[in-house]
């Protein structure tokens, strides 16, 4: 649908609109804030709930209408309120809303409502963001196929039959379908990337401490951190810009002063790869049958990236994602004790006051279970998890010797050995781990698609994942914005066409 207002020189097309394009039409008079999320509203009630039914939304914003009216009215009388004035955001359930409720996915926490918004959300706003609706994850986030005791399975809208990845997969449901511009995901081992992967879209884990974990609903504060999903890198870039900085309830973010820059759009750079150094990280790359339709889009993806100039540097390592799952990854031991805490320091207080509650109530998806079980047998005080944390400080080591010796700016690998799965099924070799594991940053972009199929008539998306050294977040935006811009990688999916 365009949308061309009587006496407006050009029309507006919503679908896949930027930041830059929607402020455009603002200033040139052809697009209201009002207008924009009305138009969002409509393709959710179309498409969420009707026709493929993604299921991705839990729950619309009644203020979103009546802050775009306010926001319009001060665009009127004194400009832009900030750099995001009148961009709809979604918002992953597990951050905190004090007009919404809060769910973590858990019929456990079903109508609780905080006293107060995430620092987060309060950055948003501030910055002139509208909170449209908050949308569904896995369970607490704690794994990667984003199905919720409150809402269900959400659906992968490039291929119905798949999972959209996880935890945060509602919000790369969501976005890859238009449903707003921007998105909010929470990432302890996968979870902002494996959604851009599987929704061909951007997904940014930003360095440990760059963006504050306060109100939002932990699962490994040693891995935990939030984070922009959306359809470009220069998108990416100026919700980072809107959310990132200090904390003094967050005492990680103190590390990041000094580390952010003026505006991390300085970096979208069209020549940015050229005299980059890349390493290429081949024991993340599959070697049987069902790695090889990821395998053909990502080495096309690395061809490009030396075809803008930059150096590919082929690493020989024994690193191994799933071994850092199992041997490294401290995410199962914190859990019960983080979200405990958690739970036991909300204002006003939440209807479970410990995971031994929710699991007292039953109020969750089966599929927690399992994991459940598992770690109400762990604890922070336990031998292994202090070994665990001697080998992640060892991998921080590794990881930047690796790059020194190399003298590498980034490393490149597929973000998902083999295609999201089908759901039903268990997520399988991805490969975040790397950086959750350090709480280095990286950004997944789109890389291209899988053959069509009969249930996914383009594809299904495959992502790429460029890794750096701490506070890297300009090198990868540079690296990264030059790869988008030379490929042109990123398609809406099918199923939600214009309305």
């Amino acid at each position: 649908m365009r949308f061309n207002r009587v006496g407006a020189a050009n029309s507006f097309v919503f679908e896949e609109a930027t930041i830059d394009r929607i402020q455009t039409a603002m200033q040139q008079g052809t697009l209201t804030a009002s207008e924009l999320v009305e138009h969002y509203l409509e393709r959710i009630e179309a498409y969420d709930q009707q026709g493929p039914e993604l299921n991705s939304v839990i729950v619309v914003n009644p203020n979103a209408t009546e802050r775009a009216t306010e926001l319009d009215r001060q665009f009127q009388t004194s400009g832009k309120v900030g750099s995001l004035h009148g961009i709809p955001v979604l918002l992953k359930d597990n951050v905190e809303t004090n007009n919404l409720p809060t769910t973590g996915g858990s019929l456990s926490l079903e109508g609780y409502v905080p006293a107060s918004d995430a620092p987060i959300v309060t950055k948003l706003e501030e910055a002139g963001a509208i909170i449209l609706a908050k949308v569904n994850l896995h369970e607490f986030a704690v794994a990667g196929e984003t199905v919720s005791s409150i809402l269900g399975q959400t659906k992968n809208p490039y291929d119905l039959t798949r999972t959209p990845g996880g935890s945060s997969g509602g919000t790369g449901a969501a976005i890859a379908a238009n449903f707003g511009v921007l998105g909010i995901g929470t990432d302890t081992i996968n979870s902002i990337r494996s959604p851009a992967s599987a929704n061909s879209l951007v997904g940014l884990r930003p360095t440990l401490g760059l963006v504050s974990r306060t109100g939002i609903i932990p699962y490994s504060l040693t891995q935990d951190t939030a984070g922009p999903i959306t359809r470009t890198i220069s998108d990416a870039a100026k919700m980072l810009d809107a959310i990132a900085g200090y904390d003094s309830q967050d005492t990680a973010t103190a590390w990041s002063i000094g580390h952010i820059p003026e505006t991390y759009t300085a970096f979208l750079d069209l020549n940015g790869l050229q005299g980059a150094r890349v390493g290429v990280l081949r024991s993340f790359f599959g070697n049987a049958p069902e790695h090889q339709e990821v395998n053909n889009v990502v080495n096309k993806a690395v061809e490009v990236i030396g075809g803008e100039g930059a150096t590919l540097v082929e690493l020989d390592t024994s690193l191994d994602a799933d071994t850092l799952v199992s041997d490294v990854s401290i995410h199962l031991y914190e859990l019960d004790e983080h979200l405990t805490n958690y739970l036991q320091n909300t204002q006003p207080q939440t209807p479970v006051e410990s995971l031994a509650e929710i699991i007292d109530s039953g109020e969750y998806h089966p599929a927690l279970e399992e994991t459940f079980d598992e770690v109400t047998t762990l604890s922070t005080t336990d031998e292994e998890y202090k070994n665990r944390l001697v080998k992640r400080a060892d991998l921080q080591d590794t990881f930047m010797q690796i790059m020194a010796d190399n003298q590498l700016d980034a490393i490149v690998f597929p973000h998902q050995k083999r295609l999201v799965v089908p759901i039903g099924e268990s997520q399988v070799e991805r490969q975040g781990i790397l950086t959750s594991s350090t709480g280095f940053p990286s950004i997944v972009v789109p890389a291209g698609f899988s053959s069509p199929t009969d249930t996914a008539p383009i594809g299904v998306p495959v992502g790429m994942e460029f890794v750096g050294r701490p506070w890297s977040e300009p090198t990868l935006i540079k690296l990264a914005y030059a790869f988008e811009q030379a490929s042109q990688l990123r398609q809406p999916p099918q199923s939600t066409p214009p309305l």
